[in-house]
């Protein structure tokens, strides 16, 4: 089972409650962002770039 432990691990680092937060910031600002006109994704993450700087790589 030594095959499995990086899946396991993987899943450990996404199901961390602050990974689970981000991701719900994520889905959360992207459909605000998305439904309004000429201001489509290329822009949207040109503009939300600076705000990952200061996120963990994980």
């Amino acid at each position: 089972m030594d095959f499995l432990q990086p899946v396991l691990d993987g899943f450990g680092v996404v199901l961390d409650p602050a990974n689970l937060l981000y991701c719900l910031l994520g889905v959360t600002v992207g459909m605000l962002i998305g439904v309004l006109p000429g201001l489509g994704p290329a822009a949207t993450i040109a503009i939300l770039l600076p705000l990952t700087y200061g996120v963990e790589p994980v």
